[in-house]
């Protein structure tokens, strides 16, 4: 192995499906410059890599694909008990998913309540 290929980032592709407001609620990064989310998975990632998330929000047809990077890792079996997981940045959210991901948090939850990125 090349050591140099080991500091590129790997590209992989997610399938996330936000089931309700709650659920993006529970999964939302709102901390993280650009917004983001955290994706349960017991897969292996690296900070840094390079995902394309296919992100079905509650409603609608069709999934929407956005670029991310990991920037958070939750490894299985840490000291918190936590469920494992990854945590990513979008890299390329429009306005149109990012206005999106407001309504469904406004549906249940209040504007109070909404997803800010």
């Amino acid at each position: 192995m090349n050591p140099a290929s080991s500091a590129i980032a790997k590209r992989q592709f997610l399938s996330v499906a936000i089931a309700d407001a709650a659920m993006l609620h529970a999964t939302a990064m709102p901390f993280i410059v650009g917004g983001g989310l955290f994706v349960p998975t017991a897969d292996a990632y690296r900070l840094g890599d390079e995902v394309l998330v296919m992100l079905q929000l509650p409603g609608d047809e069709a999934a929407t694909p956005v670029a991310a990077k990991v920037v958070w890792i939750t490894p299985q079996g840490n000291r918190r008990g936590s469920a494992p997981g990854i945590g990513i940045q979008f890299q390329d959210a429009s306005d149109a998913l990012r206005e999106r991901l407001g309504e469904v948090q406004e549906e249940s939850l209040g504007e109070a309540e909404t997803y800010t990125m």
